[in-house]
């Protein structure tokens, strides 16, 4: 038994690796879902920019096993994907192109980001527009469908919405925090004037920039040296006296979106976003009940929407051939 577990997991390993490797492997159904199949060359596809990932930023020593946990999890996905996509089918949900469009151009304004950048981003992670379209359409179906099947069944009683705000009370009290995004160009220690004044200039360019309207997130993932640059500069919540005071006042007067200008302190130049704020003081129940509504709502609908899939597999002919 033993033996044919570690049989199974090495194919496992193989199918996945096959991927990076380019090996020669013939076609073959790796799924039935109902009347539906799932190729492994559409497996391959699907589960290639994870594979690259892993294969990039994994360091430990159970790389494979990782590779194939991850292949089946994606497997797994994909079933889901056709089950719900049959579903929708059966109750007449349809989700057409401009809802799609217009989903993705809802989350560019959103982001303030440009279909150029967007496509940069997509592009390093290994993904192309058309996946993410895909993407979207199946979110979209998903949500008409815990729309019409699972929404009208989710209760919030006020005992559990007080019960979240006990306890959680610290996310509605204490010392007042901005979230901030970051971009900053670091002053090297033995920096001279004419050098100094470069990086100014640097700095105030890249301020114009996002002035005229360029997404923040690209500019600092390209230009910023701080920390969270590869992550758009996003520091997190910063409580106030924690940076450098020139630091601290700026980002403190700012408003939820603004930007500030070039900020000097003695490590650099800095340019700050806030992008939300908490604290000073506790906000009343009543002021957080319909944001508390929604977090106690949404847990319950997603674990709704995970057990109705698990109902629909029973109901269904699903095999997986991995």
């Amino acid at each position: 038994m033993k033996t044919l577990k570690i049989s199974i997991f090495v194919c496992l390993v193989a199918v996945f690796l096959s991927v990076s490797l380019n090996a020669r492997v013939t076609d073959r159904i790796v799924a039935i879902v109902n009347d539906e199949v799932i190729t492994l060359s559409e497996l391959n596809s699907a589960f290639e920019p994870h594979l690259k990932k892993i294969e990039k930023t994994y360091k430990g020593d159970n790389k494979e096993k990782v590779i194939a946990e991850t292949g089946r999890a994606m497997l797994n996905k994909m079933v889901d994907d056709i089950l719900v996509r049959q579903e929708a089918k059966k109750l007449g949900i349809v989700v057409k192109e401009e809802d799609v469009m217009e989903t993705i151009g809802d989350m560019f304004a959103r982001r303030n980001i440009s279909m150029e950048d967007f496509m940069k981003i997509l592009a390093r992670e290994g993904s192309s527009f058309e996946a993410y379209k895909r993407d979207v359409k199946e979110h979209l179906m998903k949500v008409r469908l815990v729309g019409r099947n699972i929404k009208s069944k989710v209760s919030v009683t006020d005992e559990e919405i007080g019960d979240y705000y006990s306890r959680h009370r610290e996310d509605y009290e204490g010392e007042e925090a901005v979230r901030i995004k970051q971009i900053l160009i670091i002053i090297p220690r033995d920096c001279g004037k004419k050098k100094k004044l470069k990086l100014k200039a640097e700095a105030g360019m890249i301020h114009k920039r996002l002035k005229k309207g360029e997404s923040f997130e690209m500019l600092a993932s390209e230009y910023s040296q701080g920390p969270a640059a590869k992550i758009g500069g996003d520091l997190g919540f910063v409580e106030k006296g924690m940076m450098f005071p020139e630091v601290d006042e700026a980002a403190f007067s700012l408003e939820n979106g603004e930007i500030s200008d070039v900020i000097e302190s003695r490590v650099g130049f800095h340019i700050l976003k806030v992008i939300d704020r908490k604290g000073a003081g506790i906000k009343s129940l009543e002021s957080v009940r319909e944001e508390i509504t929604d977090i106690i709502g949404r847990v319950k609908i997603e674990k709704k929407f995970y057990e109705w899939i698990e109902e629909l597999r029973k109901k269904s002919y699903v095999e997986t051939r991995l």
